[in-house]
């Protein structure tokens, strides 16, 4: 059977089928270390780079590379199938291409979005959902015992696959236009020019990228896909018990669905754990909306965090 014909491909779309990849740099691998092992990832350092996994997935999800110098996203890198790759090439070339960031491995074809974050596009599997997320696999309690176990016997929280990355950028619409432009990402939900959220023509979760209105370029946070809502509760305790005490949630989403949870990390920005993101199949064509803004951010939980959406990757001017 030819491999390709087994893909999941929306037909006559062009477009990248994955987030492969994201970096950024830090004063100091350490703490990155300590907060990402804290979240339930495998981490493997590599000289000046830590390198996150899942556990039991071989895909390499991020990179963090220590410099000496405040936090700063360095580059995204994106998956395509190889049928597309020449023709995402041409469209890449007609944009502007660019250098490989000298952090990265160099392969790919390379371009710059509107922000003028480096962007990498890649032959490569496919790993974002092909499917919508099922719950963990869960054993019946048994007539007259309890279904909760005790918090010294729960087990740890380690997340499944990377769902998305929000990004901040300080022109939502003009940000969109590219994405869908070049790469062909498509538009799920927006509200107004404050934030928007887009995913993969092939099939994939509500949103692969998403991004949120602020001064400058940044990177805001990554998403990781558990089993249950449990395991997004659990996984604050787990935050919390290891010194993570700032976060936001548990609570659900509106554009999206998913339940969450919020640990902001030593930089500032965030990881989030998430369970039952809406689906976009290969066959479907989402209903894309602008949303009001009291409609747009979450449908239950606690106060927002102050500093939930200030950019301290870069700072405004005082």
């Amino acid at each position: 059977m030819d491999k390709q014909a087994t893909l999941p491909r929306r037909q006559n779309a062009l477009g990248v089928h994955s987030v492969n990849r994201f970096a950024f740099s830090v004063p100091d691998l350490a703490p990155a270390e300590r907060f990402y092992s804290a979240f339930g990832l495998e981490v493997r350092r590599d000289g000046d780079r830590l390198d996150v996994y899942t556990h039991g997935h071989s895909h390499r999800w991020g990179s963090v590379h220590a410099d000496g110098k405040p936090k700063r996203l360095q580059y995204l890198s994106f998956g395509a199938y190889e049928d597309d790759f020449e023709a995402l090439g041409r469209r890449i070339e007609a944009r502007g291409a660019c250098e490989p960031h000298p952090l990265s491995d160099g392969d790919g074809i390379w371009t710059r979005d509107p922000d003028g974050t480096p962007i990498q596009v890649v032959v490569a599997p496919k790993v974002s959902p092909s499917v919508k997320s099922q719950p963990a696999a869960s054993s019946p309690t048994a007539a007259g015992k309890g279904a909760a176990p005790s918090r010294s016997s729960a087990a740890p929280v380690r997340p499944r696959h990377l769902s998305h990355v929000l990004l901040f950028t300080p022109d939502v619409l003009r940000q969109t236009a590219f994405y869908a432009d070049v790469l062909g990402l498509r538009l799920s939900d927006r509200s107004a020019d404050i934030i928007a959220f887009m995913h993969g023509a092939h099939s994939s979760d509500h949103h692969l990228v998403a991004f949120a209105k602020s001064n400058a370029p940044g990177f805001h946070h990554s998403s990781w896909d558990v089993g249950s809502l449990d395991e997004v509760g659990l996984g604050a305790e787990q935050m919390k018990a290891q010194g993570y005490t700032k976060g936001w949630g548990v609570g659900r989403h509106v554009l999206g669905s998913n339940y969450f949870y919020y640990a902001q990390d030593p930089w500032g920005s965030w990881a989030e754990f998430s369970y039952g993101i809406d689906f976009v199949p290969v066959d479907v064509e989402w209903p894309a909306a602008d949303h009001p803004a009291e409609d747009s951010f979450y449908v239950w939980g606690p106060t927002v965090p102050d500093d939930f959406v200030v950019n301290y990757e870069q700072p405004a001017h005082t």
